[in-house]
Formats: C-alpha cells, sequence, structure tokens
C-alpha cells in the first residue's frame, strides 16, 4: 500500500506535522511528491487541500484515511521548494503550510475552479469521455464531473500531453485562448482559378496563405493585419481550405517592442566585478559577492553580463528589485538584452499575467526571471546565478506571515544550486556590509561612475532659517531659484516628500483636539483629491470636518504636509511649472507607475514630485536637480535603524541628478542640518557613516552585533493582550540563555490597529541554542488561543520595532 506524507492547511489550527494519508490505487501510478490532493480532515472530513511531501510503502493500515482527488495534473512544488520551505518555516517560526503556499501564484492560493481541456485527437478517449469532451471543452475537474476511473485515464493522458488543468479564480484566471488559421489548400492557383475575380476578400486571403511560409496564420491578425472578414475566413473552412485549431495564449505584461541592446563596453571596475563573478559561475561556487558601487556607476551592466554568462552555460538567472516603481526600467534593460526569453513577476501585474508567467518559468520556457520580492520562489531550475539590486531595501523583508527575509532565501536557494549571489547597493545594509568586513562576503567596489561623470554637488538648506524669514513653507528660496534656473533650460527636476496626502493632521486652534482614526491609534490624514480624512493603516475614510468634534470650534488648521499640498503651493509659486505627482494615491491603477515614468522621460513635465518610490533606480538624462524637502523625516523615529535608512534615502535620490553630460545638484532641506547621516549623504561617503554608525550601534547592542526577534501578541480587548504578553515573557524569561536581553513587553509605539492592541517583546541574543525550541513552542501552544481572537507574531530580525 502507498502512504502519502501530507503538510494540510486548517485555518483554524495550524501544525507542520504531516499527516499520512492512504493513496488510492487509481491514483497510485500518478501522484507525485510537490502535487496538492485534496482530503478528508477532521471528524466531519471535512475536503482541505494539502501538500505531497513525501510517499512511501507501507502495510495496510485501516485506520488511515484515503487521498480524495488530486487538485493539480502536475507538480506544483518541486523538489528544490519542497525543501526549502521546510527551511523556510523553521528560519520563521512559521507554519509550513503557510511557506508552501507562499510559493505559489496567488490565483492558485485562492478559491478557484478547476478545469481540464483535452487538447489530443478525441478518436483517443474512452466513450464516456469522448460524449464528455465532446459537449463541453473545458470540464471542472472533480468528482461531480469524473469518475475515478475516469480522472486516472485523465492522468495517463496528462502525462502524454494531451490534456491540459485550467485554473480560474472568479473567472480572473483563464487561460487565454485565441484561433490558429491552418493553411490546407494544396494548388493556389488551382484555387485562384476557381473564385470569382471579383471575390476580393478569397483573393487576397489565398495570396496572404501562399506569401506566408509557416502556413499558419492567427485569425486576429488575418481579421486585423490584412482586413480579411471573418465570413471569408468561415468559407474557407466550410469548403476544407483552411483548418481552425484553439491554441494557448500568454498573457505578456510587456508588450513594448524589443529593441535589442548589445552589451557594452567595461571600465576597470565593471569588468574586475563581472569577471570574479563569472569565474564563480564556472565554478559553481556559491560566493555571495557584494556589490558596492555609487549611483551611475554601471551596476546594471555588470548584472546583464554575468547573466549572459550564465544562460550561455545554460544555466537560468533570477534578478530582484525592491520597488514596482523601478521594475519597468529594469524590465526593458533586461528584455532588450535578453528578448522573450525573460519572464516578469511584480505586484502590478494582473493574476491571469502573474499566473501565465509563473506557468512559463515552471515549464522551463524561460532563462530569466525579474521581479520584486515574491519572485524569489520562481520555479526556476538550474540557477546560475541570482542578483538582488538595491539589498538595502526594506522592501526585501515580507512582513507577514512567513515573515522571511529575501536576501537569506536567496542565499539558500544559491547554496542548492552551487550560484553566486550579487547583492547590489550604493549604501549596503550595515549587516551585509559587516559580513563584508568579515571576509564572509566577497565585496566588489566600484566606487567611480561610468566615464568619470562627477557625483552632483549637494547643498544642505536648514529650513529653521526660512521659517523664521518667510513662515511656513515647504520650499526654500535656493531650491525655487534653481527650479526657474531649470525649467528655462528645459531641463528636468525631481522633488521627493517622505509622504502623501495633502497634510499630517488636523487640529483644533482652541482646544488642541487631532482628529483621529476611530480604529487605530494614529491621527487621519486629509486627502483633497477625494475630500476625505484617511487612515494609512486600516483605511478608515470621513467627510473633512467644518467643526472640531471636540468643542464645536471652527478654528481648525491642518499641520504637515504631503505630496498634494506641496504640488498646490508649487504651481502657486511658478505658474508655468508642469508636474507629474507620483504616490500611492496615484499610482494605484495597473500600469500607472510605468506611465508616469514613460511622460517624465519623454519630457511631457519639468518635474516629477513623488515620495520614496523615485528615490531609487530611476535613470533620466535630463534631470539636472534633485530636491529633498524634508530630509528629516523618519529621522527621529524610536527606531534603531532611523539613521541608516535616512542616510541611504538621501544617497539614492542625489544620485537621480547629473546620469549623463550635464552637471547635476542636490539640494536638502532639513530642519537638522548638522545631523551626521545628512552630512555624511551630503558628502557621499558612505565609509564614514558605515564606522560611525557601527559604533552606535555596539553600544547600544543592535544589529549587526546582536540577533534579534520581535514577538507581537494582539487581540481585540487589551488587558488579554497584556495578559498574554506578561504569560510569554515569563515563560522566555525560564527558558532562555541568561545572556539573552528581554524587553518588555511594552504596548506598540502605535498600539491599536484595526480595533486590535499589540503588545510586543524584543529578543536580542548572540548566542543562544535555546531560543528556536522556546519560540517553537510558544507558536505551537498560540494555536489554541488563535480559535479565541488572539493573534501572535514572530518575526526574527525586524526592520523596525514600530
Amino acid at each position: 500500500m502507498k502512504i502519502a506524507e501530507v503538510i494540510v492547511d486548517v485555518p483554524t489550527m495550524q501544525t507542520n506535522i504531516p499527516y499520512s494519508y492512504i493513496v488510492p490505487s487509481f491514483l497510485e501510478q500518478q501522484i507525485k511528491i510537490g502535487m496538492r490532493v485534496v482530503i478528508p480532515f477532521g471528524k466531519g472530513n471535512r475536503k482541505i487541500e494539502g501538500f505531497v511531501i513525501e510517499l512511501k510503502q507501507s502495510e495496510n493500515d485501516e485506520t488511515l484515511k484515503s487521498i480524495d482527488s488530486l487538485m493539480d495534473l502536475d507538480v506544483v512544488v518541486n523538489d528544490e521548494l519542497l525543501n526549502l520551505s521546510d527551511w523556510l518555516a523553521k528560519k520563521t517560526y512559521s507554519f509550513r503550510i503557510n511557506c508552501l503556499l507562499t510559493m505559489l501564484p496567488s490565483v492558485m492560493k485562492a478559491k478557484y475552479e478547476k478545469f481540464v481541456h483535452f487538447i489530443g485527437d478525441m478518436k483517443t478517449l474512452s466513450d464516456n469521455l469522448k460524449q464528455k469532451f465532446e459537449k463541453n471543452e473545458f470540464i471542472l475537474f472533480d468528482n461531480e464531473h469524473f469518475s475515478n476511473e475516469e480522472m486516472t485515464q485523465l492522468l495517463k493522458l496528462k502525462e502524454k500531453n494531451l490534456v491540459e488543468m485550467i485554473y480560474q479564480v472568479n473567472n480572473q484566471a483563464k487561460v487565454k485562448k485565441e484561433l490558429l488559421i491552418v493553411d490546407k489548400i494544396k494548388s493556389y492557383d488551382d484555387l485562384l482559378g476557381k473564385v470569382r475575380k471579383n471575390a476580393t476578400n478569397q483573393i487576397k486571403l489565398i495570396n496572404v496563405l501562399r506569401d506566408n511560409q509557416d502556413k499558419k496564420f492567427i485569425q486576429s491578425k488575418l481579421t486585423q493585419n490584412y482586413g480579411i472578414n471573418l465570413s471569408t475566413i468561415n468559407l474557407f473552412e466550410k469548403n476544407n481550405w483552411i483548418e481552425k485549431q484553439t491554441i494557448e495564449k500568454y498573457r505578456d505584461p510587456y508588450e513594448k517592442e524589443i529593441q535589442k541592446d548589445l552589451p557594452k563596453k567595461l571600465n576597470k571596475e565593471q569588468d574586475n566585478a563581472v569577471k570574479q563573478i563569472n569565474q564563480s559561475i564556472e565554478d559553481e561556487n556559491n560566493n555571495v559577492f557584494l556589490l558596492e558601487g555609487v549611483t551611475g556607476s554601471g551596476k546594471t551592466e555588470v548584472y546583464l553580463q554575468v547573466i549572459s554568462k550564465a544562460i550561455g552555460l545554460e544555466k537560468t538567472a533570477l534578478m530582484l528589485v525592491p520597488e514596482i516603481s523601478l521594475t519597468p526600467q529594469m524590465v526593458r534593460s533586461v528584455k532588450n538584452r535578453f528578448g522573450k526569453n525573460v519572464a516578469v513577476l511584480h505586484s502590478g501585474l494582473s493574476k491571469g499575467e502573474k499566473f501565465d508567467e509563473w506557468r512559463r518559468i515552471n515549464r522551463g520556457e524561460v532563462s530569466v526571471v525579474v521581479g520584486a520580492r515574491s519572485a524569489i520562489f520562481s520555479p526556476l531550475k538550474n540557477i546560475g546565478v541570482i542578483i538582488i539590486d538595491e539589498e538595502h531595501d526594506g522592501s526585501y523583508k515580507q512582513n507577514e506571515s512567513p515573515r522571511y527575509d529575501t536576501k537569506e532565501v536567496a542565499k539558500k536557494r544559491a547554496e542548492f544550486y552551487k550560484a553566486p549571489l550579487i547583492l547590489g547597493s550604493a549604501t549596503p545594509s550595515l549587516e551585509s556590509r559587516a559580513r563584508a568586513e568579515k571576509g564572509i562576503y566577497k565585496l566588489l567596489l566600484m566606487p567611480n561612475r561610468i566615464n568619470n561623470q562627477t557625483l552632483p554637488e549637494v547643498s544642505i538648506i536648514d529650513m529653521k532659517e526660512e521659517l523664521q524669514n518667510k513662515g511656513e513653507t515647504n520650499f526654500s528660496d535656493f531650491l525655487i531659484n534653481e527650479i526657474k534656473q531649470r525649467i528655462i533650460k528645459n531641463e528636468q527636476v525631481v522633488l521627493m516628500l517622505n509622504k502623501r496626502g495633502f497634510s499630517s493632521f488636523i487640529m483644533c486652534r482652541d482646544c488642541g483636539y487631532v482628529l483621529k482614526c476611530p480604529n487605530c491609534d494614529i491621527s487621519l490624514t486629509m486627502h483633497l483629491d477625494t475630500h476625505t480624512m484617511k487612515c494609512h493603516y486600516c483605511g478608515h475614510e470621513e467627510a473633512i470636518p467644518n467643526t472640531c468634534h471636540n468643542c464645536g470650534s471652527s478654528r481648525i488648521r491642518y499641520y504637515g504636509t504631503g505630496t498634494e499640498k506641496v504640488e498646490q503651493e508649487l504651481k502657486e509659486i511658478i505658474q508655468d511649472a508642469s508636474i507629474i505627482r507620483m504616490d500611492v494615491d496615484t499610482t494605484r491603477k495597473k500600469g500607472s507607475h510605468e506611465k508616469l515614468l514613460n511622460k517624465f522621460g519623454n519630457q511631457e513635465a519639468n518635474i516629477l514630485l513623488g515620495t520614496q518610490m523615485i528615490a531609487k533606480g530611476l535613470d533620466f538624462p535630463n534631470v539636472t536637480l534633485v530636491g529633498v524637502l524634508n530630509a528629516d523625516t523618519g529621522l527621529d523615529l524610536p527606531d534603531f535603524r532611523s539613521s541608516e535608512r535616512t542616510y541611504q534615502l538621501l544617497t539614492q535620490v542625489s544620485g537621480r541628478a547629473g546620469r549623463a553630460e550635464k552637471e547635476g545638484k542636490v539640494i536638502i532641506q532639513t530642519f537638522n542640518p548638522d545631523n551626521y547621516a545628512i552630512q555624511l549623504a551630503k558628502e557621499q561617503n558612505y565609509e564614514k557613516f558605515f564606522f560611525e554608525e557601527m559604533k552606535r550601534r555596539h553600544f547600544s547592542d543592535y544589529a549587526p552585533y546582536f540577533f534579534s526577534v520581535r514577538l507581537s501578541i494582539s487581540s481585540e480587548q487589551e488587558d488579554k493582550a497584556a495578559k498574554y504578553a506578561f504569560k510569554y515573557h515569563d515563560y522566555l524569561s525560564n527558558h532562555l540563555s541568561s545572556d539573552t536581553i528581554i524587553l518588555g513587553p511594552t504596548p506598540r509605539p502605535i498600539a491599536r490597529m484595526k480595533n486590535r492592541y499589540y503588545y510586543q517583546i524584543i529578543i536580542k541574543y548572540k548566542k543562544d541554542k535555546l531560543i528556536d525550541e522556546a519560540l517553537n513552542n510558544i507558536l505551537n501552544e498560540s494555536q489554541k488561543e488563535t480559535r479565541k481572537g488572539l493573534r501572535i507574531s514572530i518575526d526574527p530580525e525586524p526592520l523596525n520595532f514600530m
């Protein structure tokens, strides 16, 4: 008897322990490790999904339940990713089922229907199946539509590629189809002799088919490109001069024309980096390279040439970028170099596009994948190199379970395939640079811009003086004058504001009341485009008040600033300025990032005003001025990484200026001009910042000198959250090493969100062999309380403690 070990998905009571199920005889030859199955679970035998992680022979055991059916006709998680899921669950203190589901596109995770589509010769089918597929092209793949015997037949047909599985999620994930016209004309001259002389459409179709060497055409192209009507095509089909076939068409998220791009000549520093990485690819050595290169030093060309090396050795390549806003430009670069051999995965794609790209990867039809964080789980095989651009970026850390660090996952995959990992940045994270200092990573330096371009001149403006002279304003006189000069010269400007919306909050000038979200302990933000007050945490929305909710006064003042307010103020000061605003509100629609950037690249606007999303990776040769309107935002947050983030952000946004022949200039407005992070960003002196910040981290026992874990406990009742926070604190105090530091429990800085109260415990340690067991015990025990509304999350190496 064959037994399957299955990781099950039981939302109310997760576990990492697999359950054993009998493989019914009709599935014994078809079931494989890495497939998903439908299984009965619990006393009520309700049907749930599970992943097969092991198959073995065993004696007959009547106490075991049987697998109900297969969810897929293919393996959806290969052996490497299956092993990775086990490692990931242990590394992130999470459940393996969550890790497995994270590896699949959302269209396969959500509620869906499964259809079988027969693509072979109907004559090969049994009578029952033939009748079914003659009536319906797509049939639901379940026990209501197919018997166990018929399912066995379908699995055998799948192995011969005669059937395919179609996933549908609310009609969004259908496999796209189109009609293929196959030429069956034996003699074009004979047919032309039979056709009437005035049958112009028929004559045109005969000539088009004769001139087409492949003898195949997509029907839509015949109608669109040649103006041949459908009635003519149908007439040809009726007379058996052509045959229509239904074929699958991938949805292409990148439909632009590819402009072939050839490798560029490398400078000395680029050449050194490429040679070292290429040698590692050849030797199948999983070195980690930290490619530290100033903005504009040509890191992208290094990436492209090492990808080319991997492809030349018949290997694949995986490249990650942190922001969806960066993806269009990077995808263009990679597509122009490697053509259709590239798949794209990021959150800006539709569900159907993501599903099709995932299938192309899973089928081995591409060699290169470019994407954001979740693309690290692409089902690529034989990986030759993994690249993580802007490796310091916080978006590489997943904030929901499993709370993984993309760089750690990349290292694990690179280790499996014996492939090098490249971490690229102008401002590496302290952890990465510290590992390079110790020799754990190989440091590759590129301290100069390509073609010896100079870094932009940076000026710091003290906004305290501007406030005294002009009153409240977002713009210094110096910045305004520089913007006006750029507009006169027909050059472009990038302005970064570290917020969105119109103003930070509204406050009553009589009683001091601040309008807050009813669900969260945070003030509401005013948005003029929708004339509403919004919560950026839970999405609560309400009308802008005319009077104070507390005392009834009409003396309400708007404090702080936002992108809308800055745009309005700028238009009042410089009336001939054309502005493109790029923030979360203007980039909600699919493709809006690329559309806005293309408009700016085509010089349809003088100024690109945006939030952090415009700080990294963008390359526009006509940008000669970058202005940072509020460098202080985030600098004094209760977070040990606040100075590092400020330095990185200022350095990155400064790098958008002067990237071509024209010289660039950067203006940083701040109320803290003497802060070391701001001063060293002005100097673009990463080395000095690194050593200064390392001293401060060492003094305060933070990363990279200590590891850390945040344990978060939440409930709709504050006393319950506090009770369990103290309970787990006591447990940890009794079960961890005496050298381990335990901070808390305390309410989180934002103590209430979405009507839930949050407490947290921070654990800091260097070496503690007891911590894994202790945290896993808490994870497993907390499942009992989860049913009662308590939530526990364990976040290893959190990016912040907010």
